[in-house]
């Protein structure tokens, strides 16, 4: 019974899974998620860092209490000082010196940032050497900034032209497509978390991209593999081979995912969580994000669409006709054929069955798989009987 179970199945890619048969369900799924996300952008925004934003940052020994207590000491001597400003974020973090608290504020003047210092030192009872103060201008996160949408645009580029190369274009823009729906997505759930944007957040996100590149290479390898020579025979529709690719990639996919996920998800819930590495936590979401997307995405998104592009090649059009017009015969008695299939198949076909077809249910055989028919026998065709005319077969005496 174990051996009939969902995850031996998947093992085996035998899940029968419909994923191509269902991508209406997958494109308006996503479709909705792209619209959540351009809304959250567009509404909420993102929470900037003073890298991008501007800002000024103290730092004060961890000696002086908790970290609670330092950001309401901060905010105290913001509020004495007459700045309108408050702490924005206030985090633990580690150096040569010991642990410090690193308290980052709005945009300060010079003479703001020197009086807020010295009210915090007398504030918590040290000496003003003992705080440090940072100011950032906003003009360093636009160039990082700048430099990160010019690494995108030649990944991408790069991106298109590999896959274009090693399978077709359809799949390349499929690829991108794909790829670039998971940089939507993990940016919206980026902006409706409200996590800072800092460089570690553009590092993260540029991190992203090969990892859901190698997804759907995984993913496109086994389709191409499927679907070599598919017009050669009548026994599939593309959208079926492609169906049995998925299933068949699926689980070294989740493997894959699973294990890169488990040590990021450890650097964002134990790191970030538990230790209070605040520096850590922004990476680790953009990661971990990201990778679960990209998975999905390589499923749900980039194979579906690829059968959906390949429907318009008039080869593939005319592939898919000849397949459901043996079925409809088949189901009719008019000829040869196998018996029913898997339901998944059925619906995975890339036209609608006309209702003669329909009774058949999907009679698509795997890709590989050996005729039914008998082996022929004689001269040619088979083992000869006799000894035939073969040299040395004659009778002995």
């Amino acid at each position: 019974m174990a051996r009939n179970g969902l995850a031996s199945r998947l093992y085996n890619g035998e899940a029968g899974l419909n994923i191509v048969g269902r991508r209406k369900l997958w494109f308006g799924v996503a479709g909705v998620l792209v619209l959540i996300a351009i809304l959250s952008f567009s509404i909420r925004g993102f929470s900037l860092g003073i890298e991008f934003a501007g800002g000024n940052s103290f730092q004060v020994p961890a000696s002086v209490g908790t970290l609670d207590d330092a950001e309401r000491e901060v905010n105290s001597a913001l509020a004495a000082e007459n700045t309108g400003i408050e702490v924005v974020t206030a985090q633990k973090v580690g150096g040569p010196g010991g642990d410090s608290y690193e308290l980052r504020t709005g945009q300060l003047s010079a003479e703001q940032a020197t009086a807020v210092k010295a009210q915090i030192a007398e504030d918590l009872g040290i000496n003003a050497d003992q705080i440090s103060s940072n100011q950032v201008s906003e003009a360093w996160g636009s160039q990082v900034t700048e430099r990160a949408v010019l690494g995108l645009v030649i990944f991408i580029a790069l991106v298109m032209v590999y896959l274009i190369l090693r399978f077709e274009w359809r799949m390349a823009v499929a690829a991108v497509s794909s790829l670039i729906m998971n940089l939507i997505l993990t940016a919206g759930i980026y902006s409706l978390v409200g996590f800072e944007v800092t460089p570690s957040t553009i590092i993260g996100f540029l991190t992203i991209l090969g990892f859901a590149l190698y997804d759907v290479v995984v993913v496109f390898d086994k389709v191409q593999e499927n679907t070599r020579g598919i017009t050669a025979n009548n026994n599939q529709t593309y959208g079926e081979a492609a169906n049995l690719a998925i299933n068949q990639s699926l689980m070294r996919s989740l493997n894959t995912s699973v294990v890169a996920l488990l040590p990021v998800g450890g650097l964002l819930f134990i790191g970030a969580g538990l230790l209070g590495a605040g520096t850590l936590k922004d990476l680790g979401l953009v990661l971990f994000v990201g990778m679960a997307v990209a998975f999905l995405t390589s499923i749900l998104v980039a194979t579906p669409l690829l059968a959906l592009l390949k429907n318009y090649d008039p080869r593939i059009q005319a592939h898919n006709k000849r397949v459901l017009t043996r079925r409809g015969a088949i189901a009719r008695g008019e000829a040869a054929g196998k018996g029913p299939a898997s339901p998944a198949q059925a619906d995975a076909t890339d036209e609608p069955l006309d209702p003669d077809a329909a009774a058949l249910a999907g009679a698509a055989p795997k890709v590989g798989a050996r005729p039914a028919g008998k082996r022929p026998t004689g001269a040619r065709g088979g083992r000869p009987g006799g000894g035939g005319n073969r040299p040395g077969g004659a009778k002995r005496r």
